[in-house]
């Protein structure tokens, strides 16, 4: 099925009158790019793979409300997003994987080195990262909340997400160091 055939437009038409054909399409337009953010949130593949399902009975359910003041591409990342953090917050395992503890450093060195680094290496590296800190990095960095954003979502001070954040730069400036050299 060729989904680039079809307008976003005429897409978004079918979809609020609920014609499962355009929702087929609109998931097969979104799901891999989509399904990678999961990843990015959650490192088990069964459960991204959940989310994204999750994610996209929330997207038909609540595109009668999408009112084209943003990009649609944008509207069901929030969703993807809103929908890994919310399993996260319900399953109550942020708690158990975002410490207070951690040292922030702000005197890394910033380098050059890994402008010959592949996305797909790069995003490897993230994916390694503890829980806690990779959901606070993709926040920060990625999808560009606040701290004090991040905290009020996640239900952790502002110094938690801080650190975290600090953690994941960190890690990732170390592991791209070795891969890179």
């Amino acid at each position: 099925m060729k989904v680039d055939f079809y307008s976003e437009e005429d897409i978004l038409k079918a979809c609020k009158k609920g014609k499962r054909f355009y929702q087929e399409i609109l998931y097969r337009k979104y799901a891999k790019k989509m399904y990678g953010i999961c990843l990015s949130y959650v490192s088990e593949r069964n459960l991204a793979q959940d989310i994204l399902q999750e994610s996209f009975i929330k997207v038909f359910e609540k595109i009668k409300d999408f009112k084209s003041e943003g990009s649609l591409e944008g509207w069901i990342r929030r969703i993807i997003t809103n929908t890994a953090i919310d399993h996260l917050r319900g399953k109550k395992r942020m708690q158990n994987y975002i410490s207070d503890n951690v040292e922030i450093t702000e005197d890394l060195n910033e380098t050059n080195g890994y402008v010959n680094l592949k996305t797909q290496d790069i995003l490897k590296q993230v994916s390694r990262l503890p829980d806690g800190a990779r959901v606070v990095f993709n926040l920060y960095a990625l999808e560009g909340y606040t701290h004090k954003e991040i905290a009020k979502k996640l239900n952790i001070t502002e110094g938690t997400s801080k650190s975290q954040f600090s953690r994941a730069r960190k890690l990732l400036m170390s592991w791209l160091d070795k891969i890179s050299a």
